[in-house]
C-alpha cells in the first residue's frame, strides 16, 4: 500500500450545494476504488495561476489517502470524464 495525495480544482461557477454533491461524489470514488482516506483539506475558492477553460478560479480540494498501486490510473480515468473537474493530479508522497 502506498500513500498518494490527490489535488483536485473544481469549477468556480458551482453554487454551494452544486459543489458539496461533487465532492461527495469524489470522496465516494476514491473510497469505492478501494482506497483508504487519511486526511481532507479544502481550501475554498483561490486564483488560478492561469486562465483554464476561460475561468480565473476554482475551488481547490486535497486528499491523501493510502491504496495500491494500480488505484491511481482509474482514479485518473474516471476523474478524466467529470464535468466540473477543472484539473487533477495525484501524486505518490515518499515513506
Amino acid at each position: 500500500m502506498n500513500k498518494y495525495e490527490l489535488t483536485v480544482v473544481f469549477k468556480p461557477n458551482l453554487s454551494e450545494d452544486d459543489f458539496n454533491n461533487e465532492f461527495d461524489k469524489l470522496k465516494d470514488l476514491v473510497e469505492k476504488s478501494g482506497a483508504t482516506i487519511e486526511k481532507i483539506d479544502q481550501w475554498g475558492k483561490k486564483r488560478l495561476a492561469y486562465e483554464i477553460q476561460k475561468f480565473n478560479e476554482g475551488f481547490y480540494n486535497f486528499i491523501i489517502f493510502t491504496a495500491s498501486p494500480n488505484v491511481p490510473s482509474d482514479l485518473e480515468a474516471k476523474l478524466r470524464i467529470m464535468e466540473n473537474v477543472l484539473r487533477y493530479l495525484i501524486v505518490r508522497q515518499e515513506n
